[in-house]
């Protein structure tokens, strides 16, 4: 199964477009191929502008965004997605703790880390937020414009280990670059 793209562009298809998804199959074979042969990051995405007759790349985002964006038809896609990077990375990977840039009045952003986390849970993972905001001492409920909430919760650190208050974590998330500091 592979995602079909919604464009704003109600037009007839390009040339190049057209040429890319006739070849779906041999890229995505492509692709697999490649991924056997070189580990790709945990997850990453790419932003890509199209010009009419060519595409490039010109962003690769480490810590991506957006995840709410995702249609329901592609939720399956990421869930599958997420539990073939689990099972060759950590196969036996039972509680995660994702933690979020200190974005906490950024509701979209919020969106995307829930999102996050609901694609990591339908993955078979137990799955927490743990927050490294000082603003954040204590869980905390936020509410968001489509009627969900996200809850955050402090980082513990104790000598060897990072997680929350009754919560271990065998496997942490970093979806922060870190530029405000460690």
């Amino acid at each position: 199964m592979v995602p079909h793209l919604v464009t704003a562009l109600t037009g007839p298809i390009n040339e190049l477009e057209q040429r890319i998804l006739d070849s779906m199959p041999a890229i995505e074979r492509w692709f697999r191929l490649e991924w056997m042969e070189h580990t790709p990051p945990f997850y990453t995405s790419v932003d890509i502008r199209n010009a009419g007759f060519k595409l490039a790349p010109v962003d690769t985002n480490l810590y991506p965004g957006g995840w709410n964006n995702l249609t329901p038809e592609m939720l399956p896609l990421a869930v599958q997605a997420a539990q073939a990077a689990i099972e060759k990375i950590c196969p036996e990977a039972k509680n995660l703790l994702i933690i979020p840039e200190n974005h906490t009045r950024n509701t979209f952003y919020l969106a995307n880390v829930l999102q996050l986390q609901r694609i990591f849970h339908m993955a078979g993972l137990n799955v927490r937020l743990g927050s490294i905001n000082p603003e954040i001492k204590d869980v905390t409920t936020i509410d968001l414009p489509n009627g969900e909430s996200i809850t955050l919760e402090p980082v513990v650190r104790s000598k060897h280990r990072v997680g929350l208050k009754d919560f271990d974590p065998c496997t942490i998330l970093l979806n922060n670059d870190l530029s405000a500091g460690a």
